[in-house]
């Protein structure tokens, strides 16, 4: 019985063993601009009507609320604001344009000699004011249409393909500021990926090109830390990036893609917040080995001690 025992032992001690970093996460987007976005208030006023409700399909400018300002004539005198500082800007132009003539005539007059210097520079130097004066009207100008612009921007429109998840914002009547959040609202065929979190211990042996095995929240799956290939109901990941800066609980944020060649479930059983867990694949070791590590509480080994022992091998190496 002991020879039996002694002889397992000693088989198992010599069993390969993957070693794994392991971290907790949820799907998110890639792309930044595919994440869940908030859909804001442009104007300030009332909001007048709602086109959507909560979990609305929506195409890229479709229109989401519709927000009127509490005095209905606004508009209206912003445009009559407008108008008049166009025709400000035009008598500007126009007078510049005579002060031009002026000048140039003096200018002409003064090299023949039948013009004295300071009737000359006089010309110039109204020819300057009145530039000035168009200058200024035509910032004028551009300041009353960016008003009408914006006051005449009432409806929010959708900002691409998506659905929205959420009404922030009330019913009708409810009173909006500029930047405030109206709805929230998820862009679709967007690109998933996942977001690991592993311990500053392992973060130095996670880069950009490794293995990853995840698993999702509600999805049935075993999993073999060890042994992946032995795993039942997990999928293949890549490792994307790795922040180069710790978050504030001194975990690591790796993003993960989805490996071609093992892709995950459809976006209908996996969605975009859901939970995943995340073993980022390391170098092979004997299992004797990992146990006395871990009993120990060393860090998985590096490349580079794994090239250098021959007990352990790489990723896709031969071991002893």
């Amino acid at each position: 019985m002991v020879l039996v025992v002694l002889t397992i032992g000693i088989a198992l001690y010599a069993v390969p063993w993957v070693q794994t970093a392991t971290g907790l996460g949820r799907i998110t987007a890639l792309n930044p601009a595919d994440r869940l976005q908030v859909v804001t208030a442009l104007v300030e006023g009332r909001i007048k009507r709602w086109f959507v409700q909560e979990g609305s399909r929506v195409k890229a400018g479709e229109p989401i609320v519709e927000i009127e300002d509490l005095d209905p004539l606004f508009v209206d005198r912003l445009a009559a604001e407008r108008q008049a500082v166009f025709e400000r800007y035009r008598a500007a132009q126009i007078a510049s344009q005579t002060a031009l003539i002026d000048y140039q005539r003096q200018e002409r007059l003064f090299k023949d000699g039948l013009s004295a210097r300071s009737t000359f520079e006089g010309a110039k130097i109204r020819y300057q004011e009145h530039q000035a004066r168009e200058a200024a009207a035509k910032a004028d100008l551009n300041k009353a249409e960016i008003n009408l612009s914006q006051q005449a921007t009432r409806r929010v429109t959708a900002p691409r393909d998506g659905t929205v998840l959420g009404i922030l914002a009330g019913d009708v009547a409810t009173m909006v500021k500029p930047g405030q959040s109206l709805a929230t609202f998820l862009p679709i065929d967007a690109r998933r990926a996942v977001e690991i979190f592993v311990t500053g211990v392992d973060a130095p042996l996670v880069y950009k090109g490794r293995k990853v095995r995840l698993m999702f929240d509600g999805w049935p799956a075993i999993q073999w830390s060890g042994w992946p290939a032995r795993a039942i109901g997990t999928f293949g990941g890549i490792v994307d990036s790795v922040d180069p800066n710790a978050q504030s609980n001194g975990r690591f944020r790796v993003l993960v893609t989805e490996d071609p060649l093992d892709p995950w479930p459809p976006a209908t059983y996996v969605r975009f917040g859901s939970q995943a867990q995340g073993w980022v694949l390391l170098n092979t070791v004997r299992l004797g080995y990992e146990i006395w590590r871990q009993m120990n509480g060393f860090p998985p080994l590096t490349d580079t001690q794994a090239a250098w022992g021959g007990y352990v091998q790489q990723p896709g190496g031969s071991g002893s």
